[in-house]
C-alpha cells in the first residue's frame, strides 16, 4: 500500500523529461473550458431574463386591455342605468298624465258646482278629496282673468274690443286650464279682449285731461 506524504497536492500527470511550458499547457485547457461555461452561464441567465421582461410585457398588455375593456363595460352599464330610470320617469309621467286628463271633466263639474254653490254635504268631501289626489299628483290649475293672453298657455274662444285694456288681455276664463310640472295638458280656455282700435292709452289719456284741466302745457 502506497502513503501519502503529508504536506504535498497532487499535480497533473507530466510525462517524464517534460519541462514546466509542457505543464503550463496541459492546465490551460481546463481554464479555457471554465471560462467557456461561465460565458455560457452568463448567456443563458441574460437569455431567461430576456423571456421573464417578454412575458412580463405581455402581461401588462393584456391586464392593460382588460382594464380598458372592464371600464367601457362600466360606462355602459352607467349609461344604460340613466336610460331605463329616464324611461322609467317618462313612462310615470305619461301615465299619471293621462289618467288627470280623464278626470279633467269631472274636475271641471266640481267647479261649476261650487260656483252655482250645489258643492254641499257628502259631494263636496268626495270632491274636495278628489282634487286634493290630484293636487298630490301634480295636477296644478291655471287661468285667471286680468292676465296677459299667452297663445301658449291659453286658447281664446271669445274676442273683444275694451277701451281699459293696453293689451290683449284675459277677460273672463271659461273653462281653467291644467298642467303638470312644466307640461300644459289643457290650455285655459278664455274670452279675450284687445284695445279699441284708435283708443289712446289710459296713461296717455290722463296725460291730456291733465293738460287740458291745467290750461294745456307751460309755455316756455
Amino acid at each position: 500500500m502506497t502513503e501519502e506524504t503529508p504536506g504535498f497536492e497532487e499535480k497533473p500527470d507530466v510525462p517524464s523529461g517534460a519541462t514546466p511550458d509542457d505543464a503550463a499547457q496541459a492546465a490551460a485547457p481546463s481554464e479555457e473550458g471554465a471560462a467557456q461555461a461561465g460565458d455560457a452561464a452568463q448567456t443563458a441567465r441574460t437569455a431567461a431574463d430576456a423571456g421573464l421582461t417578454a412575458q412580463l410585457d405581455q402581461v401588462r398588455t393584456a391586464l392593460n386591455e382588460r382594464t380598458l375593456d372592464l371600464q367601457r363595460l362600466q360606462a355602459e352599464y352607467q349609461n344604460y342605468r340613466r336610460r331605463v330610470e329616464r324611461d322609467r320617469i317618462t313612462v310615470k309621467e305619461i301615465a299619471v298624465a293621462q289618467l288627470l286628463t280623464e278626470l279633467l271633466p269631472v274636475l271641471d263639474d266640481i267647479g261649476r258646482a261650487r260656483e252655482h254653490g250645489e258643492l254641499v254635504g257628502g259631494f263636496k268631501s268626495v270632491a274636495e278629496s278628489l282634487e286634493t289626489v290630484a293636487a298630490k299628483m301634480g295636477l296644478q290649475q291655471f287661468g285667471k282673468e286680468g292676465e296677459p293672453f299667452d297663445p301658449t298657455v291659453h286658447e281664446a274662444l271669445m274676442h273683444s274690443y275694451a277701451p281699459d285694456v293696453t293689451e290683449t288681455t284675459c277677460v273672463a276664463i271659461l273653462q281653467p286650464g291644467y298642467r303638470i310640472g312644466e307640461r300644459t295638458i289643457r290650455p285655459a280656455r278664455v274670452a279675450v279682449a284687445e284695445p279699441q282700435p284708435g283708443a289712446q292709452p289710459k296713461e296717455q289719456a290722463a296725460g291730456q285731461a291733465t293738460d287740458e284741466e291745467s290750461g294745456g302745457p307751460d309755455e316756455g
